[in-house]
Formats: structure tokens, sequence, C-alpha cells
């Protein structure tokens, strides 16, 4: 299945619809429990490995960082990551954006300077993303779904836009297992409407399929 093709017609989600697919909506929760917990098991000793590794390059700074994103109906939650940026890396922000390499409300730039090395080994495998189980864990997040945006980047949304917050977000999604960087924002969020539309336990595995894929093959991560 490819996804890279524009689609005519806007998307319009049926919110109802959506929140009225208890069984779908159950089954996705247990996985997402199940997983989540067995996965942060599984890779503690990654985590430990990728830990120690974060803190010689860089002592002062904190292996993990959180920051502030918009979840399902705009509520906001703490998303955790491993760290991949030097320490003042968001008071940096802010002379950087003008060089954005993505159109729309998003903000991404190749060579970043704010990215440190073991940072960019990393983002290059997702591997910053890992903690992000303790999202999905909590029930904040689930493993496949629109990303959770920053509060900066919502207030530049459009009703249209705004569609792919009417679900909870994922750590991966149809955006970031097939064409990642190589699309706007507009692609983007075209993506993740044509998943919250078709989405389905199995789609979902699908979706987590070619992520896993992606992980050894990178599709353009940065």
């Amino acid at each position: 299945m490819e996804y890279k093709e524009r689609e005519i017609r806007p998307i319009t989600i049926d919110v109802t619809r959506q929140h009225r697919r208890y069984g779908y909506r159950f089954v996705k929760r247990v996985f997402d429990f199940v997983a989540s917990f067995c996965g942060l098991v599984i890779l503690s000793p990654l985590f430990l490995v990728v830990a120690i590794a974060i803190k010689v390059e860089d002592p002062k700074g904190h292996v993990f960082y959180s920051q502030t994103r918009l979840g399902q109906g705009e509520t906001p939650f703490k998303m955790y990551k491993f760290r991949s940026m030097v320490s003042n890396a968001d008071e940096l922000l802010a002379k950087l954006l003008k060089e954005n390499d993505v159109d729309g409300a998003m903000f991404k730039m190749h060579d970043d300077p704010r990215v440190t090395k073991i940072g960019r080994f990393i983002r290059k495998y997702s591997i910053d993303e890992l903690p992000q189980l303790l999202n999905v864990l909590l029930g904040q997040m689930s493993l496949v779904g629109p990303r959770p945006p920053l509060p900066r980047e919502v207030a530049e949304y459009t009703a249209y836009d705004k569609q792919r917050l009417t679900v909870k977000p994922g750590c991966t999604g149809l955006w970031q297992a097939t064409v990642r960087n190589s699309v706007g924002f507009d692609e983007m969020v075209k993506l993740d409407l044509i998943y919250i539309s078709r989405r389905s336990i199995h789609f979902d595995l699908y979706v987590l399929l070619k992520t896993v894929v992606v992980m050894f093959h990178p599709n353009g991560a940065y």
C-alpha cells in the first residue's frame, strides 16, 4: 500500500463515528498497554546504554527531555524523549525558525546545529522516541496515531488541520512510516487524516511493521 498520492477532495473526519468505535478502541488500548510495558522491560538495557552515551558527550545535560505537547482534544501532556540536542536547545530555537525546511506549522531543519553527535545517531534510527513508551503506558499516547504537536504549532492550525487532534496521538504514524521528512506540513496532515479515516487493528499493525523496517532502513529522519 502506498499513500503518497494527493487526495482530490479534502478529508473530513466523522468524529462521532470515531468515538463510537468502542471495540476497536478497547482492543487498541489493551494492545498499547501490554506492548509498551513489554517494550520498556525488554529495551531497558538499550535505555541504559543510550543514557550513558548521552551523559558521556554532555555530562551537564539531562538524559531525558520532556516537552509539553497537545494530544486528543488539544489536551496538554508531557512527552518524553532521549535528549538529542544541546541542553539550551529551546533558547536557540528562536534564532533558527527562519531556517525552517518545512512549510506550515511545523519546524524541521537539516543539519540542525543544536543536535549532538549521539543525538544524530539516535534520531536516525528513531531511538530517541523510545521513552514515549511510558506515555503509551500511561494512556496519553498510542503506539500508532498522529504525532502530538507543540502548542505554538496548533496556534497556527486551521480547523481542517485540527482534525488530526480528534484521536489519541501516536509514537509512530502513516507519515513517519512512509514518506517522513520528504513531504511538507500539508501532506503530513493529509496522511494523518487518511490514517484516522481508515484506522483499524489491521492498519495499525501495517504501520507498526513499516516502522520497524524504517528503524533499520531510515527514510530521512533528522
